[in-house]
């Protein structure tokens, strides 16, 4: 039997488009799990830190969480996950993520070095390796080419922040995730290795999709955990039984103004687009911001949940009022993407939430929590009359 040509063996790791959906595989479903601890680490470190300084540090975090999993996605649309060495790749990267996740909670303390490292190594790492792989007649090699050298910048100014002290740490790394966040907007321009186009990033749209979804899906997770927590631990009494009731319902607004109205049209969309690589990066762009705005949820129906009968505190407010607009608003941007137009009800139902944070000065935890949730509800309806 004659031997595989290197370059035989290099293609085999590439997915093979043969016309229909290309599916989500249990490497993928597996890996996904650290992400379920990562995004609860996020919300705990939110929940313990509600200051300004502490949304900040978040939200670095955050950005960190989210293009750590944002960029592993690509490769397992382009790589077939069911092979050996793309196997591998996704368990090493599994194991980094689990330790970058594990600093969380001081990355802005004694763990800053250990988690830009551990980060580091899985960005700059996996990108390497996975070029390393493609074959050299593969469009998407000077697209790694130049991603690498995009990630091997930003992972200068993790590492520098990992070294420096409170105030230069966070301003390094809101320099390093800007540079993995934004230069894909670019094609990942560089001086002698040009930019990338859209055109060239051949994805299987639905699966990037069913990727997206399944992350949202971690995320509300969240939110849910949070209120069941809660409950589990705390005394049975009508203002829990209320409380619970307002969470859960807020979630499954938020549920539904995502998969009820959107999800299937949004796969649709990126399927049957002339430029499905372009669209893709509108998804990953915007999913940042609606999970974002999942997470401040969780947080808000933690506290509701804790302290129902507690008055409303500014650092209170942003997560009860602000996670929800920031969903209402990420997902008016993601319609826009799918339909070619910003849903009023959206706009409407953000603004509403704005206004209710002078009057929730007033009231107490549990009524401005009963309060964003018929708001939330308001919106799912409205979004419903057309189905209807």
């Amino acid at each position: 039997m004659a031997a595989k040509s290197p370059s035989a063996g290099t293609v085999e790791v590439l997915r093979q488009r043969d016309g229909h959906h290309a599916k989500v595989t249990f490497e993928e479903l597996f890996f996904d799990l650290v992400y379920v601890f990562a995004v609860t680490q996020i919300s705990h470190e939110l929940l313990h830190n509600l200051t300004l300084k502490g949304l900040l540090e978040t939200l670095v975090l955050w950005f960190a969480v989210w293009l750590g999993w944002q960029y592993t996605c690509w490769v397992t649309n382009w790589l077939n996950p069911e092979t050996p060495r793309v196997r591998g790749l996704l368990f090493v990267t599994m194991l980094l993520a689990l330790v970058m996740a594990s600093s969380l909670p001081q990355a802005f303390g004694s763990r800053g070095l250990v988690f830009a490292v551990a980060y580091v190594c899985m960005q700059v790492g996996r990108t390497a390796l996975v070029l390393w792989m493609l074959p050299r007649s593969s469009a998407l090699r000077q697209n790694y080419a130049r991603m690498l050298g995009w990630l091997v910048i930003s992972a200068g100014f993790w590492i520098a922040g990992g070294l420096a002290e409170h105030e230069w740490r966070i301003v390094l790394w809101i320099v390093a995730a800007l540079c993995e966040y934004v230069s894909p907007m670019w094609g990942f321009a560089l001086p002698g290795l040009g930019r990338s186009s859209t055109r060239d990033w051949t994805i299987e749209g639905a699966h990037l999709a069913e990727r997206c979804q399944l992350f949202v899906i971690v995320a509300l997770g969240e939110t849910l955990l949070a209120s069941g927590a809660m409950f589990a631990d705390g005394e049975w009494n009508t203002a829990v039984i209320s409380a619970l009731l307002a969470t859960f319902l807020g979630t499954l607004a938020l549920w539904w103004l995502y998969f009820g109205t959107a999800s299937k049209d949004a796969t649709e969309l990126i399927v049957k687009s002339s430029d499905p690589g372009r669209v893709g990066a509108y998804f990953h762009y915007i999913h940042a911001v609606l999970v974002a705005g999942i997470i401040g949820s969780a947080v808000a129906n933690d506290l509701i949940m804790a302290h129902p009968h507690e008055a409303m505190k500014p650092a209170y407010a942003a997560v009860l009022v602000g996670g929800p607009a920031v969903y209402l608003l990420g997902s008016a941007i993601y319609k826009n993407v799918v339909y070619g137009r910003i849903p009023l009800s959206h706009v409407l139902g953000a603004a509403v939430l704005l206004v209710l944070v002078p009057l929730s000065f007033g009231l107490d935890l549990l009524t401005t929590g009963w309060l964003t949730t018929l708001v939330l509800l308001a919106v799912a309806w409205w979004d419903l009359r057309p189905k209807r």
